[in-house]
């Protein structure tokens, strides 16, 4: 399908990428000698020239999250044809995390490192802060809102009189988990944030994080700016110190990613982090993800495996050393989820037997996954409805978003539903939902503390534009705009219609509410099946499935047995259904013609990480057509296209897109646009409209497109 060559790292290369002796490009004569960019009267905006000569650091080609998986890379074709094979596929890079932390459980390492800093910094009562960007960013909010909070609302007050005077009180609030533009972001990118270390570093001030407390940086690829001033920022807070210790602070400073560090040393701000002995660096590489730079899928899945048992095994030995000092008995063990000694080691190995359950649901699963596109393919809605896994599940449903260039969650001033995806909780207003969501109030960012330094401190004029802007969306008046709850305002203004899809998500004790009439799962399954919709439910508990009323219809029933023991934070459970929903999202959206091969064709360019990978993805398939035979025998041959030009097309493609997508279109996206603009000029020797080829992708997408080019 594409010619693919090694480089010294091991790392995929596909020919036409690069111009190149090794992939015989400079060998293929060109028919005209019309440059292409002349040809589709395009001349370079300002941002591209700026992109392409400037931003070569953000052009990461080489790291190995962006190569491509040998095990998917015919995922569109496979799960188009069949559904089941298509997740086989997803779950098998899936095996992947499974060996990485099979050989981590042998040597934990710098995991062990980190687990001992959290238990000092609870002894000591300092504070945890876990920062990360995007699909880490939400990581970081899952460890405070989906598993720390939880466990301590569920220990009775007179245990925690016990603890308090050897913790501190206040408990719940020792553990921070913020991301790149606070939490407004959880609903979707801020542009122009990711790419600012400097944001990084005034978060961590406005969270009042000071030398001493443990400051965990998760970074799916090892590269994100936000992070790394996040990281250099708490380190700057030891250097500054006087009589800075480099060991010591290493103790207190954890940089979490996965990409191997050959390949991100030649970037500056990653090897100003991978070379400072006073960080201790986590490298959880596991390799390409199973599409293209998709690190929401096992970069996030390994990095919140590790970082969530990291803190129960330091927890539990926290309570295991006032247990020895006759603090706690044996039932207050119980009671905590501590009663079992487990090891940090048994906690890693416990992955294989998780994904092993997960595999076994692909029959079921593929059921929910086709009935789930078929529900969109004729132009209605999902509604999703979670409590205890309310977070993964909002997650896996608003990066759908960004993956694959859909639109996103609607907010409540929307006069109808444009995004596909929603999430509804057990709340009874929007307040309530953003309370059960986070655990605590919405926390957005304080604008006098950014905006004085946005203005003065970032000199490229382009991400200073795109930061203010961004700013005036990321403040504490954001979380009006949202509401998951399942209230009768919601139902009323959005809820089910004929044909839709009410999808509900149970964990452990939520089995019980499956039957209980007074319950909000029955009555959301009442709700869907009263007005003519359609149902599924994924449920992951260890105990026997329940009798849902819902399967007497066929309804999907998904239920993974998977037990919580010896795992108080509920911790396989949450990543079960994670890797099951990242998969049947994906495999959604192969069905609708969102994928091509196994790459991100419909990712959206919302910062400069982004940008590049939209641009490599153009030059990819515009050149693999170009070297094919069939189209060299239609058409003629001519050279490979180069980075810059694809970039200027990408550029143009834009601001259209973004136009029609205000307008509500959901066809467009500005990778898909832009390979159609390129090819089809060239087909059909002429400079075709941006409108012209939308209209190209309208019937089956990018996917369908590319295989009817090459029968033509």
């Amino acid at each position: 399908m594409y010619s693919v060559l090694r480089n010294p790292f091991g790392m995929l290369l596909v020919c036409g990428l690069f111009v190149s002796s090794a992939c015989g490009g400079k060998n293929n004569p060109t028919p005209a000698s019309q440059n292409l960019l002349e040809f589709l009267a395009i001349s370079p905006t300002a941002e591209s020239a700026d992109y392409v000569k400037e931003k070569t650091q953000f052009q990461l080609h080489t790291l190995t999250t962006e190569q491509r998986h040998p095990r998917t890379w015919t995922l569109s074709e496979k799960v188009g044809e069949e559904t089941s094979a298509g997740l086989d596929m997803l779950f098998s890079v899936d095996e992947d995390v499974a060996t990485r932390l099979a050989a981590l459980s042998k040597d934990p390492g710098p995991v062990r490192t980190l687990s001992a800093a959290i238990e000092k910094a609870l002894l000591e009562r300092r504070k945890i802060y876990v920062y990360g960007t995007g699909a880490t960013g939400r990581l970081a909010k899952q460890m405070e809102s989906a598993f720390w909070r939880p466990y301590w609302r569920g220990i009775d007050n007179a245990l925690k009189s016990k603890l308090e005077p050897h913790l501190g009180g206040a408990l719940e609030e020792s553990l921070i988990g913020e991301m790149t533009g606070a939490d407004r972001a959880l609903i979707s990118s801020l542009e122009g944030f990711e790419d600012l270390q400097l944001i990084g570093r005034l978060q961590l001030q406005e969270r009042g994080i000071r030398k001493g407390d443990v400051v965990i940086e998760v970074t799916e690829g090892g590269e994100t700016s936000a992070g790394i001033g996040t990281i250099l920022g708490a380190h700057d807070q030891w250097k500054e110190a006087e009589g800075y210790d480099v060991a010591e602070a290493s103790k207190h400073l954890f940089f979490v990613y996965n990409n191997p560090d050959e390949v991100l040393l030649p970037f500056e701000r990653s090897r100003s982090v991978i070379q400072e002995a006073g960080i201790t660096k986590v490298n959880l590489t596991t390799g390409p993800q199973a599409i293209t730079g998709s690190t929401r899928m096992q970069a996030t899945t390994i990095e919140t495996f590790v970082l969530a048992h990291a803190v129960e095994d330091a927890l539990g030995r926290v309570f295991k050393g006032l247990a020895a000092r006759q603090v706690l008995t044996a039932g207050d063990l119980a009671q905590l989820g501590f009663a079992e000694d487990v090891t940090l080691e048994q906690r890693l190995s416990r992955f294989a037997p998780v994904l092993t359950e997960v595999k076994k649901a692909v029959p079921e699963l593929a059921k929910l996954t086709q009935l789930e596109a078929d529900t969109y393919t004729a132009g209605h809605f999902s509604t999703y409805f979670a409590n205890i896994g309310l977070i993964t599940t909002f997650t896996d449903g608003t990066e759908r978003s960004p993956t694959f260039r859909l639109f996103p969650l609607d907010t409540v001033n929307e006069p109808a539903r444009k995004a596909l995806f929603q999430v509804w909780t057990s709340a009874k207003d929007r307040q309530a939902a953003w309370q059960t969501f986070l655990g605590r109030p919405f926390r957005g960012l304080q604008p006098d503390l950014y905006r004085e330094p946005f203005s003065t401190q970032i000199q490229d004029e382009f991400l200073r534009k795109a930061a203010l802007t961004s700013l005036d969306k990321a403040g504490n008046d954001q979380q009006n705009l949202y509401d998951f709850s399942f209230s009768g305002e919601n139902v009323q203004r959005v809820g089910p219609k004929a044909n839709d899809l009410g999808v509900m998500i149970a964990l452990e004790t939520e089995a019980a509410l499956l039957t209980d009439a007074a319950s909000d799962y029955e009555r959301f399954t009442t709700l869907f099946q009263e007005r003519g919709a359609k149902l599924g439910l994924v449920l992951v508990s260890g105990g026997p499935a329940p009798d849902w009323r819902g399967s007497a219809s066929g309804a999907p029933f998904v239920h993974l047995r998977i037990a919580k023991m010896a795992d108080p934070f509920g911790v396989d459970q949450q990543i079960a259904l994670k890797i099951l929903l990242n998969a049947h999202s994906t495999a959604i959206m192969g069905r609708l013609g969102k994928i091509v091969g196994n790459t991100m064709t419909n990712v959206s360019p919302t910062n400069l990480k982004l940008i590049g990978r939209a641009t490599y993805l153009i030059q990819l398939h515009v050149n693999d057509m170009l070297m094919n035979d069939g189209w060299k025998k239609l058409h003629g041959e001519r050279e490979p296209i180069t980075y810059a030009e694809a970039n200027a097309v990408l550029f143009e493609v834009i601001p259209f897109v973004a136009e029609k997508k205000a307008q509500g279109d959901e066809a467009a996206a500005e990778v898909a646009v832009s390979i159609v603009r390129i090819l089809e000029s060239l087909r059909q020797k002429r400079s075709v409209s941006l409108d012209e080829s939308l209209a190209q992708l309208r019937s089956g997408g990018l996917s369908a497109y590319l295989a009817s080019v090459r029968e033509r």
